[in-house]
């Protein structure tokens, strides 16, 4: 989207608006549609809130670039309603990139599921000391498989992979950073292993795989999610 013009909303107008926002009315000409249903007009408008500069001013919107995150207006075909207040993004070369890759995942019919937390876990001392391997399998709301496979061997860093089939096997590897896999784990595995997932192991057992857990996330590392209430339910 290019912004054509941003009308300041104040008082009446801007109900509920936080400490530090500005909110516009924004109307703006539609540069391309990366994903959605039924196309887009060539004009829309819609309401924005806006950070404010460290001296309290407004910045300039007008013939600024965003990527949009919005839905249409019932019975207004010609205003969309953003779906959060971090749906608009800056329009650069990095973000639209990252987005495509990321659409691009999700509309493929490898597409990983949705992860919401966190089944049976199991763990299994190896034949020498230092050897061992955990596997933590994962929860999705269409039940497909997904799971978390943790190998130690002596001397060596541990080796961590997601297989997303019923069997570890080659396919399974360590998901690149930014890619729809990488943040339906970064940025919805809870933030430490439910102690029902290790209830049926002996006490060793699971102080391993929690220390297998916990390497999964070091290594994962921050979402930077924006949104959201947390992590998957427990």
């Amino acid at each position: 989207m290019t912004i054509v013009k941003a009308e300041r909303l104040k008082g009446e107008l801007a109900p509920g608006l936080a400490p530090g926002k500005a909110r516009f009315l924004v109307q703006a000409s539609t540069d391309m549609l990366l994903r959605g249903a039924g196309g887009m007009p060539g004009a829309v408008s819609y309401i924005v809130d806006i950070a404010l500069d460290a001296k309290g001013k407004a910045p300039k919107l007008k013939k600024s670039r965003f990527i949009l995150f919005a839905d249409r207006v019932v019975g207004r075909p010609q205003e969309i309603r953003l779906t959060s207040p971090f749906s608009q993004l800056e329009r650069t070369q990095a973000n639209e990139s990252r987005l495509r890759a990321i659409l691009t995942e999700a509309s493929a019919a490898s597409s990983p599921p949705y992860v919401t937390g966190i089944g049976n876990a199991f763990h299994v001392p190896g034949a020498i000391p230092g050897e061992s391997e955990s596997q933590i399998f994962l929860t999705t709301p269409d039940n497909r498989p997904i799971s978390l496979s943790i190998l130690r061997r002596p001397g060596e860093q541990p080796n961590w992979s997601v297989a997303l089939g019923e069997m570890v096997d080659d396919s399974a590897t360590t998901p690149a950073r930014d890619t729809l896999l990488w943040y339906r784990l970064a940025c919805f595995l809870p933030s430490h292993l439910p102690a029902r997932s290790v209830a049926a192991l002996s006490e060793a057992d699971a102080t391993a795989v929690r220390a297998d857990y916990r390497y999964v996330l070091e290594q994962l590392g921050a979402c930077g999610r924006t949104i959201g209430t947390g992590p998957a339910s427990e």
